[in-house]
């Protein structure tokens, strides 16, 4: 079906535009003055190609098919796929289904993602092929579900497994940038604090210091010192700052910075048990949702391996897919490896034993959201009490080192 561009006024006669499908431009202009929107232009923006019996039909598109926003684009997603399973699952064809969502959907931006969609569909593209033109919306690992769904003929329960991972990844890092933000706040206020204290109050009291002569003890020299350096040469400052970061960005972006980088992030102080729960969590549900999906255990591993978000976690678990390839268990390396707790371990060998391994990866993923939650609120309870100490103790250093000759002159005038 041809896909329009309008441009209109509506009963207000305010203009507006958009796009609509129709047969012909006729049944294009009808549909619109039905909904009181009566048509100043009218352009074809997509077209069906013939079909060609010697190769598969694809749908050329011209429609353009603008990004969102990272949460938007998620929650957008998520909400596409939900609808489209229960849907799919009352009984809807695949193609009204997609029409359905067309009118349905409030967002212009993915209403004309759906359009393309269902227009490839339409003209004979499976669904994975069709989504695969839009890997910025719809990932590796969502497009993998999809096609495992449609081989197995449950597209409806994979597709609402779909919905509940993401729902699931996206409570899961709204943990972990609450439990990220509030010490970088923190933190930035503390710097904000000394910086103001170093170029503003620090040299007026200096020179109210020199102005009577007063000799300045070592902490107080050390923070003059510090105060005139940040005055006269904060261009130096900055870009040693930028230039640190620059490094650092470059030492990460090699393959053995970036593996060295994640291996501290699973190892740090405070926060390295919070990264390496939530990554357990992720490993633990994407590959429980993969092989439920009926992805064989390989084909599920590499995607595990690629969405995992770390590099360390990544070559364990490739080390896990080469064992599996070689005839051994799945279990044995994520024990030697040292990043995953030696529990996981022993449940996933359990699962192995039984054959219900993506149940007992499902009770993992379950157990380690609770550990997620725990881990948040018992960071955030030590780190407040650390910031605040950190705070009070650079600011009144910097306050006690120039505040020490005055009151030395102060005890002086009074004898």
């Amino acid at each position: 079906m041809p896909v329009y561009e309008y441009k209109a006024l509506d009963g207000s006669a305010k203009s507006t535009s958009g796009v609509i499908d129709a047969e012909t431009p006729r049944e294009a202009r009808e549909k619109l003055r039905q909904k009181k929107i009566y048509v100043t232009d009218l352009t074809t923006v997509g077209e069906k190609s013939a079909p060609d019996p010697t190769k598969k039909p694809t749908f050329v598109s011209r429609l353009p098919l603008p990004k969102l926003g990272g949460g938007k684009r998620m929650a957008e997603v998520s909400q596409f796929t939900r609808q489209l399973s229960v849907l799919l699952r009352a009984g809807i064809p695949l193609t009204q289904s997609l029409n359905a969502l067309v009118e349905q959907t409030q967002d212009r931006q993915m209403q004309t993602i759906i359009r393309d969609i269902r227009e490839r569909v339409s003209s004979g593209t499976d669904l994975e092929a069709a989504l695969a033109v839009h890997p910025d919306h719809f990932s590796s690992l969502f497009r993998s579900m999809v096609a495992a769904g449609q081989a197995s003929g449950e597209l409806d329960a994979v597709l609402g497994r779909v919905a509940d991972f993401m729902q699931k990844q996206t409570r899961l890092r709204g943990k972990v940038s609450t439990a990220l933000t509030y010490p970088a706040i923190m933190l930035f206020v503390s710097l904000a604090v000394v910086v103001f204290l170093l170029l503003f109050v620090v040299p007026q009291i200096t020179v109210m210091m020199e102005k009577q002569d007063i000799e300045k003890p070592l902490p107080t020299l050390l923070v003059t010192g510090a105060s005139d350096f940040m005055a006269q040469y904060w261009y130096l400052v900055i870009g040693g700052l930028f230039g640190m970061a620059g490094a650092f960005k470059w030492w990460k972006s090699t393959e053995k910075g970036e593996y060295s980088w994640h291996r501290f992030l699973l190892r740090a102080p405070l926060f390295g048990s919070l990264f390496t729960k939530t990554s357990v969590s992720r490993f633990a549900t994407t590959f429980s949702v993969l092989l439920k999906s009926g992805l064989p255990a390989l084909d599920s591993l590499r995607i595990v391996k690629e969405v995992v978000g770390n590099v360390a976690l990544s070559k364990v678990i490739g080390q896990v897919h080469d064992s599996i390839v070689e005839g051994t268990d799945i279990s044995t390396p994520i024990k030697k490896s040292g990043f995953f707790p030696p529990v996981v371990g022993y449940m996933i060998s359990v699962g192995e034993q039984t054959g219900e391994l993506e149940n007992l990866l499902e009770r993992i993923a379950d157990a380690y959201d609770e550990e997620v939650d725990l881990a948040v609120q018992k960071l955030t309870a030590m780190i407040e009490p650390i910031m605040i100490v950190f705070m009070a103790v650079t600011v009144g250093t910097i306050i006690a080192s120039v505040m020490l000759p005055l009151m030395e002159i102060s005890s002086g005038g009074a004898r």
